[in-house]
């Protein structure tokens, strides 16, 4: 019988990614996904270290499932830790939660039946820890990818070069590293083959891919080529790699959906100076003017740091002009919090707990204004929807307009649901919420590719 593994994953789409690999990794050596922690003989959390408290609340979860495990009684399952804060914390982590047999880093899952093994072998003496940089890629050692619905994530490009203030990611997961495009391809191609329409491709800076000649803008024109890609998406991208040509591509590439995460963290020159963000506001607004230039229907999201050191309140006022001026259909906002090891800890200027707060709250105010209202605009029109997820009633639909809103249908029946499921079709929208749309299918439904070129083209 199969062994049982859960897997849970904190922050990014490219944590997703990770635990989906590493499931495929797993199942030559016997083990099956479960939903049931209880039922597991093997739990990885698969972790993030961006915010605040990170590593205390991967102790937490070990606490608990020290605890869980007490109380059920049965078999001891084996427990990792991968991801951001076993890179970070290490030995620390088994010091701390001696339940812990394997501490693994981002750059290594592709070894977990050894480390298992090891693991298993080393239960006397301690659990294993692997988080070296290893010289050879893991995508060089991954196995075939398993498509588990219709749209995709796809990593393209690891780590970070910028070493802004605030950021543990240079640390975490190392320098900028892009995989050859040939492999990225390849890998597309078999998502395709498997039933994917959309796919994604991931970054911690993905738009400074160098994996072929012309960048991540030649790379996308290529994925477009594959028959029966429908859509492509990018995340997550760097202002000071928003290039000509990508943004040209945007304007050329009809499977290039309409919207763009670009993060700004604030509209002060100042406070980006000290993030060592390398870009003003003025250089951010004319990436947004161009961009709409370009595709004037593109929708922008965003992240912004309220309270980084040294944030007056005149430079958070500097962020609430910029989030006016660009205006976003969606966007992340967060109070910041020091990261050990990054500068900005050290910094003076620590901004009191109370402003912040105050600070977050009238930021996302104004974007959820913004954001709710770029929903209201969808009212009344017809949208191509990827039918990817089913919804929270029986019967109901969910999946993903060309701007990335979540868009809900219900459906007449079983059959219809089980049909539209990894189709592309029109939906009629007729009402809109602070997160999502609803809507109906639309009675005069064109072909669905069709359709998706003729709306995103924006004719």
């Amino acid at each position: 019988m199969a062994k049982k593994v859960f897997i849970k994953s904190y922050g990014c789409q490219m944590n997703v990614y990770d635990a989906e690999r590493m499931a495929d990794v797993l199942a030559p050596a016997g083990y099956a996904l479960t939903d049931d922690q209880d039922a597991a003989d093997l739990i990885i959390l698969n972790t993030c270290h961006i915010r605040e408290k990170a590593a205390e609340k991967v102790y937490s979860e070990l606490g608990r499932i020290r605890r869980r495990h007490e109380e059920t009684g049965g078999a001891r399952p084996t427990v990792a830790v991968a991801g951001c804060v076993a890179q970070a914390e290490g030995e620390e982590i088994l010091r701390r939660a001696r339940h812990v047999d394997l501490v693994v880093g981002p750059q290594n899952y592709h070894r977990l039946p050894q480390l298992l093994a090891e693991a298993g072998r080393a239960t006397s003496r301690g659990g294993v820890v692997d988080t070296e940089f290893p010289l050879d890629s893991k995508f060089d050692h991954l196995p075939e990818p398993t498509a588990r619905g219709p749209a995709a994530f796809l990593t393209v490009q690891e780590g970070c070069d910028r070493f802004c203030a605030f950021c543990v990611v240079p640390y975490t997961r190392g320098a900028e590293y892009s995989r050859p495009a040939r492999a990225v391809i390849d890998e597309a191609r078999r998502q395709v083959a498997a039933g994917v329409r959309e796919i994604t491709l991931l970054g911690q800076n993905v738009n400074a891919y160098h994996g072929i000649d012309g960048g991540l803008a030649a790379l996308i024109r290529a994925l477009a080529a594959i028959d029966g890609l429908e859509r492509i998406r990018y995340t997550t991208s760097h202002p000071r790699d928003m290039d000509d040509a990508l943004i040209l591509a945007h304007a050329e590439i009809p499977a290039l959906m309409p919207n763009l995460h670009l993060p700004a963290q604030s509209g002060s020159d100042a406070i980006l100076a000290r993030m060592n963000r390398r870009h003003t506001a003025a250089d951010y607004l004319r990436i947004v003017e161009a961009l709409r230039r370009a595709r004037p229907d593109i929708a922008l999201s965003s992240d912004f740091i309220v309270g980084h050191p040294g944030e007056s309140e005149r430079d958070f006022e500097a962020t609430l002009a910029l989030v006016r001026e660009a205006g976003f259909a969606q966007a992340y906002s967060f109070k910041y919090s020091p990261r050990p090891g990054t500068p900005a800890a050290e910094m003076d200027g620590q901004v009191p707990e109370a402003e912040k707060s105050d600070r977050l709250a009238r930021l996302q105010s104004l974007l959820n204004d913004q954001q709710l209202a770029f929903n209201r605009r969808a009212v009344g029109t017809t949208v191509p929807v990827l039918f990817d997820r089913p919804g929270k009633r029986p019967r109901q639909l969910a999946g993903r307009s060309p701007h990335m809103q979540s868009v809900h249908v219900d459906c007449a029946g079983a059959g219809e649901a089980a049909a539209l499921f990894g189709t592309i079709a029109p939906v009629a929208v007729e009402a809109a919420h602070a997160n999502s749309l609803a809507g109906r299918l639309a009675s005069d439904r064109p072909a669905a590719g069709r359709l998706l070129q003729r709306e995103t083209a924006g004719a």
